[in-house]
This record gives C-alpha cells, structure tokens and sequence, in this order.
C-alpha cells in the first residue's frame, strides 16, 4: 500500500484512532501500528501503538501508546453508564502508571489545559476541580495522611490570551518548584467524526500541544519539554462545519447508492473522490466565506460537567489506592 502523509492534508483531528482510520484501506495493514478493539457492553477500547517513525510518519502521530474509550450512549447521561466508563477508564490508566515504572508513593501534577470561560474548552480546568488534592496534606502534616494516598497537585494555568503565558511556560515553572514525577494534562480536543464529539476519551503517553486540534501551533507539555513523563488525556468537544457537511455529502451518497443505480449522476464528481479529497473541497469552498466554524452540541454545558466528573473520579481511583477503582461512583462529585 502507499503511505498516507495526513499532515499533507491538515486533517484536524487529535485523535490517533482517526488517524489510523484515515491512514490504512479495507484489508491493509499500516507497518509501524498495532492496535485491539475489545468491546465491553456499550464502551469500545481501542489500544493502538505506534511502534516507530514508519508508523509514525504514516499516521501524522508521534510513537507511543494510545488508549480510546469511544461510549455513544454517554449522550443518554445514564449515570450508570458513566460509573462504568470511570471504573474502566481507571484501569486503563493503571496500565499506563505500571507501563512507565510509577510507584505508589509518585508526585503527580494534573495540569488542565483550556480556557474555563469557553464550556467546549473548560475540560481541562472542571477535572482540576473534580481531583482529589493531596501534597498539602503531605507538605503540611504527612504524619496524618491515611495510608493508600499519593502527593497529587492540580492547576488550570489558562490560555495564552488571558494570561499572556504560553501554558507550558507556566508549567514548567510549576515542575522546577514542586518536582513531581509525572504531569497528567487534561485538555479538549478536536475530532473529524460528530458522533465522536463529547463521547469519546484518549489516553497518550506522548504529551499534548494545546490547540493542535484546531490549528494552533503551541508550546506542547512533553516529557521532552518538563523533564518528566506526560501522561495526555483528552476529550473532543469540537467538530469543523467542514467536517460535518463531509459527513453529510458521503451519508447523501450511501443513501443514493441503496435507492438507485445511478448515484454517479445524481453526485456528479463528489462520487467518485475519497473521503480525504471530498474534505479538502468543502474546505476550500467554506474557508474563503469564513464559513468553517467550529461546532459543539448545543447541550455541551451538561456533556462537559459529566465527562470531567468521569475523568476526575477515574483519576482518584487511579492515583490513589485508598479510592476502591471499582466503586468510582463514591467519589463523584
């Protein structure tokens, strides 16, 4: 097969399993990525690895592990489901902690990225509400703490436009004084596919750029950048307008084609270009008009609040073996 360069497409997508989908044809394999599916009554795991640069260059992902909860029916907030989407999301972060060697007694510093005053982009700084805060109680009194606790610290240090900071430039001067072991950063994402939008959560060991999603070249919070491993946990809560009239135009054409035998004339030459082609028309067409906007569910503001309190809940249980990971709904909040 012939490889597919995405970033000669700007695809927007933080998503590796949407890289990869886009990257390989029916039947083909990608040299460089491996990845299982399992499915778990109503939320599919994905864990794909990228293995080395032919992988890598392949996909437009940097090497490493990534991990992708897809949970359609979050959207019914059936709170039942969202206990079982925490306990599973704790266990794959558990993977994560024992794959890069972290002890129990680890400091952990959770950096929420995103500008809180944007519900689409205000994950990062809700899960920094919702964790369980602990290295004060080990600075100031750690002949009290409770067994089965870890030193855990939180910011969310804004965005470049209200701060005048770039992210990782505050960052990493919160690593230099508090010198944690670990930085897990929270942060929105962008993806190409609506039904992935708000229901679906990646887990990466390769560290995040802010605003990667939508384009915007930003300082990233790497481990090559802090010194310390980075553990990136993400979420979109975005989709293009380009994307969705994408979308649209290949659900038109799969219609036709059950209907008729002549779907080619009724699509004209939108019929016969792949799905990366059709994306780049309508991009061209929508941008000059400024018509490619960014679109989030107009339930987001209820969409964010309950996925921080699954992140959140799920990095209690993770972090902390105090917190039982299969009861995660008790620490909720």
């Amino acid at each position: 097969m012939n490889d597919l360069d995405l970033r000669n497409y700007s695809v927007r997508t933080d998503l590796a399993l949407e890289a990869k989908e886009m990257a390989e044809t029916p039947g083909s394999v990608i040299p460089g990525i491996t990845s299982e599916t399992i499915n778990d009554d109503g939320i599919k795991i994905t864990r794909l690895t990228v293995e080395n640069e032919q992988g890598s260059h392949a996909i437009g992902k940097l090497p490493g592990n990534y991990v992708t909860l897809e949970v359609p029916g979050l959207r019914s907030q059936d709170s039942g489901l969202q206990d079982r989407v925490a306990t599973q999301f704790a266990k794959e972060f558990e993977l994560f902690l024992k794959r890069i060697g972290m002890n129990k007694s680890a400091k952990v510093l959770i950096v929420g990225l995103g500008n809180w005053n944007v519900t689409p982009d205000a994950l990062g700084p809700l899960v920094v509400e919702n964790v369980m805060i602990t290295r004060h109680f080990f600075e100031l009194m750690p002949d009290d703490v409770a067994p089965g606790y870890r030193p855990v610290s939180a910011v969310a240090p804004g965005v470049l436009g209200t701060t005048g900071i770039e992210s990782s430039e505050i960052v990493q001067g919160i690593v230099q004084q508090s010198e944690p072991d670990l930085i897990i950063a929270v942060d929105a994402l962008a993806s190409k596919a609506l039904e992935r939008v708000n229901t679906t959560i990646q887990i990466a060991d390769t560290g995040i750029h802010p605003g990667s999603g939508i384009g915007n070249k930003r300082k990233g919070v790497t481990e090559e950048i802090m010194g310390v491993p980075v553990i990136a946990i993400g979420v979109p809560t975005v989709v293009y307008a380009s994307t969705i009239v994408n979308n649209c135009l290949e659900m038109l054409s799969s219609h036709f084609k059950t209907q008729t035998d002549n779907a080619g004339p009724i699509m004209g030459m939108l019929h016969t270009l792949d799905d990366n082609e059709r994306l780049q028309l309508v991009r061209e067409v929508l941008n000059p008009l400024g018509h490619d906007l960014l679109v989030t569910p107009k339930e987001v503001d209820q969409f964010i609040e309950d996925i921080a309190n699954i992140i959140a809940s799920g990095l209690n249980a993770a972090l902390h073996d105090a917190v039982d990971t299969n009861n995660v709904a008790a620490y909720t909040h």
